[in-house]
């Protein structure tokens, strides 16, 4: 490909910003959501909302395996679409969300019947487990509309279409505010769930928002169409598992890592401590928004790149989703910190305890908000090249090595709760430069997706 090409190529993608902002934006959505649903959870106090981030985080793990799809999607899809090859961009999508959706399903089976025996590895009460345990149920009942609206999602700004998943997150959002109150309090004649009603405001609201999505996609109003045929081919989709497996174990040690980090604080820390993670996190969600809105832009702009043969501007993009994450993460988290007891007062009420150890998670995870954002930006990227591989070595280093053996150590020695949260630094710190070696290096040019398939129908 001479220059010419290259400029010409370059011109016709979305530019980095093009395609973070409406991803940001739809996410900003959820982040407002849950920032709701915390500030009503909070009124059953500390345990509302530390069963809520238990039924959260054990939800969470379950999902691990619908990221191998989703990275495999992406890759593929953006790949493609860089190829010029809509075909295989529509035949891929077909395969992603049967694998996906026959995989929630199983993820489903597995969450009604074992929801309270993995909801009670935190070390909580009963009655705070009971609790958690119908919300992991609820949430598992509704898994394959979560999973239909994340793949068709994922594939959609794969080809540079971050507009219709913003519009429909924002639809499904405002469903979602007053479900969240009808159901947790009883209103309106609706039966009064607690923290159950937040997993079955979810899920009605996704339900909806996923068969819009499905009956928009059957009728060919996207730029990815719905294809009856030829997508069921044995090397398609053996290329989205070889992509997506490393992807999948990533989410496993990540969700392992933080189910140990969460079963120390919950043990010994009680559930003052275990709630303030779960509220801090939700006062810094806005900050992982916009992460999340640059990985997903370098993820795309990286897969398309190389799948049009241009390396050098697919390392441009990832260099500028990084620089672009850590100038708004970094920005925001500090406007954070600086009125993080304000925030904690708001969400918590009349919960000192919880308050003052929610301040001090913020200031943590807050402080390493730059660091993050490599872990975004640098880590989609390297996805949306196909290097699935090297995250969770990351990850894996990070979180579960670094991680949980700090906070180990400082739980041991009986150290204050704060030593343990600290220990999210070393993670941080470890995976920024583990990350950035790896994008410098560049192997990830010319690792995956060899041969893309071209077939007849």
């Amino acid at each position: 490909m001479d220059d010419q090409d290259n400029k010409s190529g370059e011109s016709e993608r979305p530019s980095i910003m093009q395609l973070a902002l409406p991803s940001i934006l739809g996410n900003l959505s959820y982040t407002i959501v849950g920032m709701v649903q915390t500030k009503f959870i909070a009124e059953l106090g500390a345990e509302g909302l530390a069963a809520l981030g238990a039924g959260q985080r054990v939800f969470f793990g379950m999902q691990a395996i619908l990221m191998a799809v989703s990275a495999g999607t992406t890759a593929l899809v953006a790949r493609a679409w860089g190829a010029q090859d809509y075909t295989e961009a529509s035949r891929v999508t077909m395969a992603s969300l049967v694998l996906g959706a026959t995989i929630s399903l199983v993820i489903a089976v597995f969450g009604i019947l074992f929801a309270s025996s993995v909801a009670g590895v935190f070390g909580l009460d009963q009655h705070t487990i009971d609790m958690a345990s119908r919300n992991i149920r609820w949430l598992s009942a509704f898994n394959v509309a979560f999973a239909a609206t994340f793949i068709l999602s994922a594939a959609l700004r794969a080809s540079g279409d971050a507009w219709t998943p913003l519009w429909m997150s924002v639809g499904v959002n405002v469903l979602n505010l007053p479900l969240l109150y009808a159901f947790i309090f009883g209103a309106w004649g609706m039966p009064q769930m607690g923290v159950a009603g937040a997993a079955v405001a979810a899920g009605i609201s996704f339900t909806i928002g996923s068969a819009t999505l499905l009956i928009m996609w059957i009728k060919q109003k996207f730029r990815v169409k719905h294809v009856a045929s030829g997508w069921w081919r044995r090397q398609r989709l053996k290329q989205l598992l070889d992509v997506g497996y490393p992807a999948a174990l990533e989410q496993c040690v990540f969700q392992l890592g933080f189910f140990i980090f969460l079963m120390l604080i919950g043990q010994y820390y009680g559930i003052e401590a275990f709630a303030a993670y779960n509220t801090g996190v939700n006062m810094l969600a806005i900050c992982m928004t916009v992460g999340f809105g640059f990985s997903i832009a370098g993820a795309t702009l990286v897969g398309q790149h190389l799948g049009a043969n241009d390396h050098e501007g697919a390392a441009r993009s990832g260099w500028r989703a990084m620089k672009f994450a850590v100038f708004f993460m970094g920005l925001i988290g500090v406007l954070i910190i600086s009125f993080a007891n304000e925030m904690a007062v708001y969400f918590l009420g009349d919960q000192p305890l919880t308050v003052e150890y929610t301040v001090q998670f913020t200031y943590m995870l807050g402080l390493m908000m730059p660091l993050m954002a490599v872990d975004f930006a640098i880590g989609g990227a390297l996805r949306g090249a196909g290097d699935t591989r090297f995250p969770l070595v990351a990850t894996i280093l990070g979180l579960l090595v670094m991680r949980c053996g700090l906070a180990g150590i400082a739980t041991y020695m009986s150290l204050p709760v704060i030593y343990v949260y600290a220990s999210l630094i070393g993670d941080y710190v470890l995976k920024a430069v583990l990350l950035i070696w790896r994008f410098r290096q560049g192997r990830w040019k010319t690792i995956v997706v060899t041969g893309q398939i071209k077939g007849k129908a």
